[in-house]
């Protein structure tokens, strides 16, 4: 449902969607290489380049358990511009953020090494990281967190309205191919009469902080396929020995950081829904993509799982992780005649998909044979169809119109939080809005049905894009949404990629990672569960990491 993957993208390069969702025009930036390495083509060509010395010897180091962030005692002192730091003092910085990362699993599989995405330990590379935290305030951090149980109720709520879903995207169904197919199977659930009495969803919202309003503005709810939530948290852990190893030069606070426990949040979820589906010897089974270079991102919340939940008291089984893809699983799966779905022998009580949200995905029929029959069967589905389309930008759309969200909550004070995060948000039949988006093109984003990065149109090409579809007179606009274009605040920062470091004018993303368990009336989880942020240089329309254009990152709340 987003109010993005959006308007400006940030996606980290890799399979998972999710954008930025707002575009600026700034000037590009100046950057500068502090290490030497290859070039990396979405930054800018640097003006001058330092190369290190000797590199400073390492020792081991733990880093501090941060119980809390918001102790009363710690001075919230903005972090300064990180362009003034002495040139030895970088060469420091970058050199030790690049050892803690390669020795604590911040990597990502290397794209000019052709097996990196396929099999594990060949072609690593540090994941790209901004050097230090971004400055963030706390009551917009506080207010982000707050949301995330009442996004997660919403999308509860919208899934279970069928015949919302199916009329809020039938236009679109027309002339979006993928959508339309999406659309089928849900048609088909409904028609089998297909009821979730076990409904899980790992979701996270991202917002960008608009400088001329000072507001929190929602880009978009992701319902599938969250990505980052394994190597998010490790950038905290990165910012946070940093700012401790560094405090009397850089004259920060560690403590400022908040606490990221989203892999260990996410991996619990996992276990409590596949303790509910109550079969000891059934897996987890992680939906992926063939070549998958963010696999460590998806190993780590496998291994957490596997090595934190054991359950000895249930036959002393641990709770156990296959991954398999859409083709393997139409190849090697079935369903039993009680609805149990089996792949490889393996009986399936979870499924997350880390694949799936894509046309891509699916190459061949084989895959969508695959996604109905996990559909029809009894396993727990993260996320299911229905969770699946809730996440679309029509959606999204359509649940900013007035009076809509009152349809499916009930809280009045919950219905005005979400309202203040919300955007604009418009169809392409609401001529007012396009003819103010052909006017002030710069005003506005144009969004298709699409996760991932890089499907967005900014600028210029909005108006040409709209006067077209004037034109043809088609039912193409029913493809697309119109949103606000979110401003954030520009902000001197250093990013990190392929182990040179840049000096950037950047803006960032803020993603809140949030959990939703239900087993019939019972609710088991709500909640947040820790956050991804993601910074990219400020001329950059686009904003995934997983697609090139932006970094890790993360939050020193001021």
């Amino acid at each position: 449902m987003g109010v993005g993957c959006s308007s400006s993208s940030f996606s980290l390069s890799l399979p998972n969607h999710h954008c930025f969702s707002s575009t600026l025009n700034h000037p590009k930036s100046t950057s500068t290489f502090i290490l030497p390495t290859n070039n990396y083509s979405h930054f800018h060509q640097p003006s001058r380049k330092f190369l290190m010395n000797s590199p400073p010897k390492c020792g081991s180091r733990s880093i501090p358990e941060i119980k809390t962030t918001t102790q009363q005692s710690l001075v919230k002192t903005p972090m300064s511009d990180p362009h003034t730091i002495d040139s030895e003092l970088l060469q420091k910085l970058v050199y030790d953020a690049l050892v803690w990362s390669s020795l604590h699993g911040l990597v990502v599989g290397d794209r000019n090494v052709q097996r990196s995405g396929s099999t594990p330990g060949v072609g690593l590379v540090h994941a790209p990281i901004a050097l230090l935290p971004n400055s963030f305030p706390e009551s917009h951090w506080n207010q982000a967190c707050e949301l995330a149980p009442i996004f997660n109720e919403l999308v509860d709520r919208v899934s279970l309205d069928g015949k919302f879903l199916q009329d809020t995207l039938s236009r679109t169904k027309k002339v979006d191919a993928f959508t339309s197919r999406l659309l089928d199977i849900h048609s088909r659930m409904l028609q089998i009469g297909k009821k979730e009495d076990i409904r899980l969803g790992l979701h996270r919202s991202d917002y960008m902080l608009d400088e001329n309003t000072n507001l929190l503005l929602q880009i978009e709810l992701n319902t599938i396929s969250c990505s980052f939530s394994g190597l998010s948290c490790l950038v905290s852990d990165l910012h946070r020995s940093l700012l401790s190893q560094y405090n009397k030069h850089l004259g920060v606070e560690s403590g400022r950081i908040p606490t990221n426990n989203s892999a260990s949040k996410f991996a619990e979820v996992l276990a409590k829904a596949w303790k509910e589906y109550n079969n000891p010897s059934a897996v987890v089974m992680v939906v992926v993509q063939p070549e998958e270079r963010n696999m460590y991102d998806q190993h780590w919340l496998g291994t957490t799982l596997t090595e934190k939940y054991p359950f000895p008291l249930i036959n002393t089984h641990n709770v156990r992780t296959i991954r398999k893809t859409l083709a393997e699983i139409d190849a090697h799966g079935k369903t039993l005649s009680d609805g149990t779905l089996v792949v490889d022998s393996e009986t399936v009580a979870v499924i997350y998909f880390r694949a799936g949200y894509a046309p891509t995905d699916y190459p061949s029929e084989s895959e969508w044979k695959a996604r109905l029959l996990m559909e029809e069967s009894s396993a727990i589905k993260c996320p299911s169809i229905s969770y699946h389309l809730t996440g679309t930008k029509k959606v999204q759309q359509e649940l900013a119109k007035p009076n809509v969200l009152e349809r499916f909550l009930e809280n009045k004070d919950d219905i005005a939080k979400l309202r203040a995060c919300f955007a604009g948000l418009w169809s392409l039949d609401d001529s007012n809005a396009v003819k103010n988006a052909i006017e002030q093109p710069g005003g506005f984003v144009m969004k298709p049905q699409r996760e991932g990065g890089g499907n967005n149109i900014y600028g210029d090409e909005v108006k040409e894009t709209l006067v077209r579809l004037q034109k043809e007179g088609s039912e193409e606009e029913a493809a697309y949404i119109l949103m606000q274009r979110i401003f954030p605040k520009v902000f001197p920062t250093l990013l990190v990629r392929e182990g040179i470091c840049y000096k950037e004018e950047a803006i960032s993303e803020l993603g809140v990672f949030s959990a939703y368990l239900r087993n019939n009336e019972k609710v088991i989880i709500n909640d947040q569960c820790g956050y991804l942020m993601r910074t990219k240089v400020s001329s950059s329309n686009e904003g995934g990491v997983a697609a090139g254009f932006a970094v890790l990152d993360s939050l020193y709340l001021t």
